[in-house]
């Protein structure tokens, strides 16, 4: 096994568990890390950045089972011990799915050609920092203190948010995160919340992703790689859940708005200076 292509698949399982739930565009920091490192060719590295997101999903399940199998009885059967409105989570989650599978199908072949420019991950990561600024300034009334308490408007609301998350740079936990916090959720209800709405929207594109591309991976190597940057990512990604959340219950969400001005910053001068280029 090429050793150093390892050590580059398990770099890139740790910026994919770090970044995945934190407001920074977890996307965009795994495509300027590839590009950094020319790690494998455009097919594998593709398929590659969009897989190993779902080690750091299944860190999500994995943590919050007990929740989330409640939440799926309860979405079945209209019981579930301790929630006054059983079907409530499960039928949030869906709501929130439709906007971004529609658009994202929708809008693929432009996003692909057309937005995956350096310009455009720059503007984004900076925009979302404002944007993070701009609702920690201005609080608004808490109306959801826990992800179950999200109603199917508020929901809606946070979906058609999350379809922003389709530009490159804007960070799927971002807009969903901000999305939240500006419709009514408390901190600690809008990170679960992005954290459960990761769930059919990565499993669904890894998936698919997978499907399209599988002939790419033509070896059991290239598996290997594959499989090592998804447990690395499922790992580190398992920690970043426990820090998210004891750090949305003390601290604001300003820090990673200067960390994707400072991204952001780097990338102009980037394309400016050196004529970076995303790579394929």
């Amino acid at each position: 096994m090429d050793i150093l292509l390892l050590i580059k698949a398990v770099i890139m399982g740790i910026v994919e568990g770090v970044a995945e739930f934190l407001p920074i565009s977890s996307t965009g920091y795994l495509i300027l890390s590839a590009d950094l490192m020319n790690f494998w060719d455009k097919e594998k590295r593709d398929l590659f950045i969009v897989f190993i997101q779902l080690g750091a999903i299944l860190a999500v399940i994995y943590d919050y089972w007990g929740r989330l199998w409640t939440a799926f009885l309860g979405l079945l059967t209209g019981r579930a011990d301790g929630m006054a409105n059983p079907r409530g989570l499960g039928f949030a989650l869906i709501i929130a799915t439709l906007p971004v599978m529609v658009v994202g199908f929708t809008l693929k072949d432009f996003i692909t050609e057309v937005l995956f420019h350096p310009l455009v991950v720059a503007t984004m990561l900076i925009v979302g920092a404002v944007l993070i600024a701009y609702v920690e300034k201005h609080p608004r009334p808490i109306k959801a203190a826990e992800a179950e308490a999200i109603d199917f408007k508020m929901a809606l609301k946070i979906g058609l948010a999350q379809c922003l998350a389709l530009i490159p740079g804007t960070s799927r936990s971002g807009a969903t995160i901000i999305g939240a916090l500006w419709f009514g959720a408390s901190r600690k209800a809008a990170t679960e919340f992005s954290f459960f709405l990761g769930i059919p929207v990565i499993v669904g594109a890894a998936l698919l992703d997978l499907l399209d591309h599988k002939d790419a991976l033509k070896t059991g190597e290239d598996w290997a790689i594959l499989g090592v940057g998804t447990l690395v990512s499922f790992v580190v990604a398992l920690l970043c859940i426990r820090f998210m959340v004891a750090w949305v219950s003390k601290k604001d969400f300003m820090i990673f708005a200067y960390l994707r001005i400072i991204t952001g910053v780097i990338v102009l001068l980037a394309y400016f200076l050196f004529g970076y280029q995303i790579q394929g």
